[in-house]
């Protein structure tokens, strides 16, 4: 019967210490990939969308300079050759990133043109004429043969550029000739390592692609990529979204935490609509959660091999106790809220009830840590506001319980003046800035609706309403928000001043489709952008306007 007890006792303290921690090992490792997961793809999205923006305002500001040389070569309906040069030496001198710029006449003939490349050619039979003729025209990227051989080229290789031209015309509307520029793509490449060098500091394995909108080709990426069709579902799929993240199984069989981000344009440049994308391969994104299970199942392992000598030498002088310390353990597994009894008499029992008090402790303490992470999760980190996790919960949680008797009215808030305090102040008082804004939001937020951070300074507010006139209820409500924020900030002494456009949607009255209502307060948060800002626009009146 001896021997039979240490076999017991040995085999349940093994097994015991050893699946407690595995347990506790495998449920932290799944939330910590879940949490970790969100995090990097909003990191990748929020990098891929800045990175858009980027582009775009570059390519905004160089077709903004080449309308700028057109009015300036028009002026007077004088289009002197010799004063058309030199504004074209001088836009180039002043942009490198322009890598040729000329004049044509009406018929295709270079009259100017920069470093004297492509004088008296006829480029009449070439898209950048054939298009600019017609009206201003943005190419995508391409290559071009002959004014590669004629550029100097110290990298060996092959130039690309992006196009832009438009017709001159005179006081009398007649076509006088056509502006025309190469931009290089040199300076994607700058953006690029831009946005990746501080990210690969930090991470491993990110990777950044530019893709074309027509048949999904990658302009800018790594070599083995460049040039080729890009097939990935979530292109296609969020391409009506600003951006989107998700993890997905590439063409080369590997999965990746992938942030994407499409190319809307930026005022009057309607954009080419390419794809930023920027990848981190999972096992590289989630190993610092790998190196923590393998950590638990090692500890697990070393608790066991612990654990299983003292059963076996202890199991004579403990037989007694053991029952009573098993019966309390059974209660404890069943869900009884008990502590374990302290035993008196022999030091080592004593020892093995301090002990297995304190691992109950250590589990408590693991679960209490679990609820902390899982918390983290659910808020934004700069404001404390809940985040899009917490929004997903809230509307899974309310849609199900709703009825017809209530409405769910989706405010989209976007900062008027924030970029300019970001500029002019710097990021940290934009930080400030923010939390100052979460609070009033937080001192205004009803019981029974939601308020979300989005990124950046973009903030939704779902509210919850039974009354006969929701619509109302919501537009008092977002007038408050306006005032309340047109108040000033006093941040470090200075005081700030900035405004609020809200565009609102309502459910189920709009669409009954959660993601379709946060697109159409989107779509009127940018019509109230557009009438003057500061101001409140609901999707029904975009629809009463159609």
């Amino acid at each position: 019967m001896s021997f039979k007890l240490r076999t017991v006792l040995t085999v349940i303290f093994a097994v015991l210490s050893l699946f407690v921690i595995l347990t506790i090992g495998y449920v932290f490792s799944q939330k910590s990939f879940d949490a970790v997961e969100t995090e990097i793809g909003h990191s990748l999205e929020s990098t891929a969308l800045q990175t858009v923006d980027k582009l775009d305002r570059f390519m905004y500001s160089r077709s903004g300079e080449m309308n700028l040389l057109g009015n300036m070569a028009s002026m007077n309906d004088e289009f002197n050759h010799k004063d058309i040069q030199m504004l074209l030496d001088q836009l180039q001198n002043s942009f490198p990133s322009f890598s040729w710029v000329g004049f044509m006449d009406p018929k295709g003939k270079v009259l100017a043109a920069t470093d004297g490349i492509l004088l008296g050619e006829d480029l009449s039979e070439r898209p950048v004429y054939q298009e600019g003729i017609k009206g201003k025209f943005i190419g995508d990227v391409h290559n071009a043969v002959l004014l590669a051989k004629l550029l100097p080229n110290p990298s060996g290789e092959p130039l690309q550029f992006v196009d832009i031209s438009f017709p001159l015309k005179d006081s009398d509307g007649q076509i006088r000739g056509v502006l025309a520029a190469h931009l290089s793509w040199a300076w994607a490449k700058e953006v690029e390592a831009s946005v990746l060098v501080p990210l690969q500091r930090e991470e491993k394995d990110i990777e950044f692609f530019i893709v074309s909108k027509k048949e999904h080709t990658v302009l800018l990426g790594p070599k083995e990529w460049v040039g080729k069709p890009l097939a990935l579902e979530e292109i296609e799929n969020h391409r009506n979204s600003k951006s989107s993240w998700s993890t997905e199984k590439w063409p080369d069989g590997k999965e990746y935490v992938t942030g994407l981000a499409y190319s809307q344009g930026y005022k009057d440049y309607p954009g080419l609509g390419w794809t930023i994308i920027i990848r981190q391969g999972k096992s590289a994104a989630f190993s610092s959660v790998v190196d923590l299970m393998w950590f638990n199942i090692g500890a697990g392992i070393i608790v066991m091999l612990l654990f299983a000598p003292i059963g076996w030498l202890l199991s004579r002088l403990i037989s007694a106790p053991l029952v009573r310390l098993t019966r309390v353990a059974d209660r404890l597994g069943a869900g009884e809220n008990i502590d374990i009894p302290e035993t008196k008499g022999l030091k080592e029992i004593e020892a093995l009830s301090r002990s297995l008090r304190n691992m109950v402790s250590s589990i408590m303490n693991k679960d209490s840590e679990l609820v902390v992470m899982q918390n983290l999760a659910n808020y934004d980190q700069l404001t404390g506001l809940k985040n899009r996790t917490a929004l997903e919960t809230y509307l899974e949680e309310t849609l199900e319980m709703e009825s017809e008797d209530h409405t769910l009215t989706f405010l989209y808030l976007d900062l008027d003046g924030f970029k300019s305090v970001n500029d002019s102040l710097g990021h940290q008082t934009g930080d400030i800035l923010l939390q100052k804004v979460a609070q009033r939001l937080t001192a205004l937020s009803h019981e029974d609706g939601i308020t979300v951070r989005l990124g950046g300074d973009e903030f939704l507010i779902v509210l919850r309403s039974a009354s006969d006139d929701p619509r109302q209820e919501a537009m008092e409500y977002a007038q408050d928000i306006i005032q309340t924020l047109n108040k000033p900030f006093i941040i470090e002494y200075e005081r700030v001043h900035i405004g609020c456009s809200i565009g609102g949607a309502e459910y189920p009255t709009n669409s009954n489709n959660p993601s379709e209502i946060i697109r159409m307060a989107d779509e009127a948060l940018y019509r109230s952008k557009r009438a003057g800002k500061n101001r409140v626009t609901f999707y029904s009146e975009l629809e009463n306007e159609g």
